[in-house]
């Protein structure tokens, strides 16, 4: 009979010991820690007595300024051309005085205080992302940015007892793992698990519930009664006599009917999970950076491709500048325009990597910042940072993990995608604002609707030179994406698309550097 992986690897580890299941287990991929290849950085002294080759690089989003930042230190001509006025791409952080107008014609002029911004894209970098080791590099300052917070809120509209109620995460967390903690261990003391388990495993998972759910012993008939301040307090305890009162637990059938539950996978994700960070000041610090270290006389701004063709010697790039056409000639072309775009450029590239550039499936996201003279949320609902979850069309709520009790503060009142999205895209900013307003009044109360000084809300479906957050593929395995990962004549692609870390900063960086490594390894190859 075949041998499942499970029996596999405990014959492994009954045979070789702890060291060498571990071994076997990351061979296979199955470890929760993993270590990303080692990245050899090109070097000037591989290009000895082969000339400078110059490459020009597409787009100044962080794939193409990572291409060019490597290539440059390995000793390259670099080009790059960006359509927009600033670097970054979708990396974009609006502060006052930021205006944009969108392809619906609406025109935005952010009136955010001083110190007062939203990151309009990325928000956030998980501590094994190698974007922390660029902000090390190019010295971008970091903070903790509160991914999870116990005393954001859960909300979830519907008719059970908790529906339309905003929840304390700790409270809701503390009855589903408590109740599931009584009901399994229940279970396991009945027998239902005998099949599957030892006495002795029986017993320490029993321990483990008890500890896991904090729920009582067998004598109790291991119940849960929220009693132990887990899930909170109505009066919290204090000086003297006062040890806190706690509310009795939501009823079992409730909790589970509400759906509060299903979040919580949430801060298990592997991108997700705690600790996380921001660059101080804003995500743009980390693209603004890339700038000083590459020197902007490099990068031709206000520039956009209007055509691409691989020629007998090299490439040759076209693109407007203002109402001037230009051309410029170099030995390779880094492509990291956002593929659904560059399918559209016109070209000389062959079909099938057209086919593959318009494979790619745009996802739409959207945010809004609302700036407050007041943080109520710190003052009124003791919540510093973090993220409030709802059913509610505007999906997450961000609070601020910058400025903490300062004078303002400005939250994210909706981070949603897919059709959410769309339906706030499709409203002008300001019927944006009312609608995020009256949403979030459901969660917060009148407080959310009261003293907003600011807002702008970006539709990333409608933004120019993106036509999306992110994108996503029908498939990554079935030869089709595969067509961008090589080089197709003297022109190269790169971005979190052709990564399996999409929508992060750290798929670009890295999807950069595997495309550096191709083409500087073909370099030093030629003769």
């Amino acid at each position: 009979m075949a041998q499942t992986r499970r029996q596999f690897l405990q014959q492994v580890g009954i045979t070789g010991g702890a060291g060498v299941l571990y071994s076997t287990m990351s061979a296979l991929g199955l470890t929760s820690v993993a270590e990303t290849p080692a990245y050899a950085a090109p070097t000037r002294a591989d290009l000895t007595g082969r000339g400078a080759k110059h490459v020009v690089v597409l787009g100044a989003g962080i794939a193409g300024l990572t291409s060019a930042y490597e290539l440059l230190k390995a000793g390259y001509k670099v080009t790059l051309i960006e359509a927009r006025n600033r670097p970054g791409g979708r990396n974009w952080t609006v502060r006052g005085g930021t205006v944009e107008t969108d392809l619906a014609g609406n025109t935005q002029r952010a009136t955010f205080s001083p110190g007062q911004y939203m990151n309009a894209g990325p928000a956030r970098l998980p501590q094994h992302h190698v974007t922390l080791e660029y902000c090390r590099e190019l010295g971008v300052a970091i903070e903790p940015f509160v991914n999870q917070n116990a005393d954001a809120y859960l909300y979830r509209e519907g008719s059970t007892a908790l529906s339309n109620k905003a929840i304390r995460h700790r409270t809701a967390k503390a009855d589903v793992y408590g109740y599931v903690a009584e009901l399994l261990a229940t279970a396991t003391d009945q027998g239902a698990l005998d099949g599957r388990l030892t006495a002795a495993d029986k017993e320490a998972l029993i321990g483990f519930l008890g500890s896991f759910g904090s729920i009582g012993n067998k004598a109790a008939g291991f119940a849960y009664t929220g009693t132990d301040g887990r899930r909170g307090y109505t009066v919290e305890p204090g000086a003297g006599l006062e040890g806190g009162t706690t509310a009795p637990p939501y009823a079992l059938s409730d909790v589970f009917a509400s759906g509060v539950g299903n979040y919580f996978s949430f801060e298990f994700g592997w991108d997700q999970a705690m600790m996380m960070f921001q660059p101080v000041g804003g995500m743009d610090r980390i693209p603004y950076a890339f700038e000083r270290a590459i020197g902007k006389d490099k990068i031709r701004y206000g520039a956009e491709v209007t055509g691409l063709k691989n020629t007998g010697s090299g490439v040759e790039v076209t693109y407007k500048d203002g109402t001037r056409t230009r051309m410029i000639t170099a030995d390779y072309a880094i492509c990291t325009l956002p593929p659904h775009l560059a399918a559209k450029v016109p070209s000389n590239l062959p079909a099938p990597i057209i086919e593959a550039l318009k494979y790619a499936r745009p996802t739409n996201a959207g945010k809004i910042g609302i700036e407050y003279g007041r943080r109520w949320w710190e003052e009124d609902h003791k919540i510093y940072g973090g993220i409030t979850n709802s059913s509610l069309d505007t999906v997450n709520t961000w609070y601020p993990s910058y400025n903490f009790h300062g004078e303002r503060g400005t939250v994210i009142g909706y981070y949603n995608t897919g059709a959410n999205a769309n339906a706030y895209g499709a409203l002008t900013p300001a019927a944006r604002l009312e609608r995020a307003l009256m949403q979030g009044a459901k969660m917060h109360g009148d407080v959310y609707t009261k003293d907003v000084k600011a807002a702008f809300s970006v539709n990333w479906l409608g933004t120019k030179y993106s036509e999306a957050s992110w994108v996503s593929w029908p498939s990554q395995t079935d030869g089709i994406y595969a067509r961008l990962l090589d080089a197709t004549g003297n022109i190269y692609f790169a971005g979190d698309h052709l990564s399996h870390v999409i929508a992060w900063q750290h798929g670009a960086i890295t999807s950069a550097r595997a495309t550096v490594t191709a083409l500087h390894d073909r370099v030093v190859a030629s003769r």
